[in-house]
């Protein structure tokens, strides 16, 4: 039962996705565009970073980046919008579908859409030109990144109780973890303490393990352990949140 109730969710949502496919699939070229084309073929030429070239350090952290805020916005967004203004939530409310399952098919749908943007960035990475090492923890870890902050989205989406809060959220914990978890730069360049408060952050084991396994250098199990108890545990906090709230 909780199998059927979780894929009703999942499926509904599967459903939207493939309506607005298209305006999705354009929307998601734009960032990486500006990014490669900024990083890649403007500043990246001319910095050398870890033995190799800029474009290929700053590659994975755009894909970290890129799984962070689409999964988060997919979920957080629209469920927060259905909440407090559409009001289409209540009817999930008084289904006959367990908490568990309808954070599962929300999250696992957050997930499918920040794992498409994060093909589309790869995609386009290697026809600028990009060398790297893809294999299936790459894409694990991609989907771990995904999942964590798609649950991430249910939390805020359910406690935060207006939608400029959910922007201010965004602002606060989103947008710093956006640039400086790795993304752009290392993060021991940052002073000592700064750099440890960062090393904590998910966005930045997700940066660390993509950028090594695109080098060849294998999974780095610190940080593949991190990411799925940041996903366990955020998940759990979601399925709790909506329990309090029927």
């Amino acid at each position: 039962m909780i199998e059927i109730d979780f894929y009703t969710v999942f499926w509904r949502e599967m459903v939207v996705f493939r309506r607005t496919f298209v305006k999705f699939f354009a929307s998601r070229l734009v960032s990486p565009l500006l990014y490669l084309v900024a990083f890649g073929w403007g500043l990246g030429r001319g910095i050398q970073m870890n033995g190799g070239n800029y474009l290929e350090f700053v590659v994975p952290g755009i894909i970290a980046l890129s799984a962070m805020n689409t999964s988060f916005n997919a979920v957080g967004v629209s469920l927060n919008m259905s909440r407090l203004y559409h009001k289409t939530l209540e009817e999930y409310l008084i289904a006959p579908i367990s908490a568990g399952a309808f954070v599962l098919g929300k999250v696992l749908a957050g997930t499918v859409r920040g794992l498409v943007a994060s093909l589309i960035i790869l995609a386009l990475a290697f026809v600028f030109g990009a060398h790297l090492a893809i294999n299936g923890w790459f894409f694990l870890v991609v989907i771990l990144t995904c999942f964590l902050f798609a649950a991430l989205g249910v939390v805020a989406a359910m406690t935060i109780n207006s939608h400029e809060d959910m922007a201010n959220f965004a602002t606060f914990v989103i947008l710093p973890m956006s640039f400086l978890c790795g993304t752009f730069f290392s993060p021991d360049r940052l002073p000592g303490a700064v750099a440890y408060i960062i090393e904590v952050l998910p966005l930045t084991h997700s940066s660390h393990a993509l950028r090594a396994l695109a080098r060849g250098d294998g999974l780095l199990p610190v940080s593949l352990a991190v990411l799925a108890g940041y996903a366990a545990v955020l998940f759990v906090a979601g399925v709790m949140v909506v329990k309090r709230v029927r």
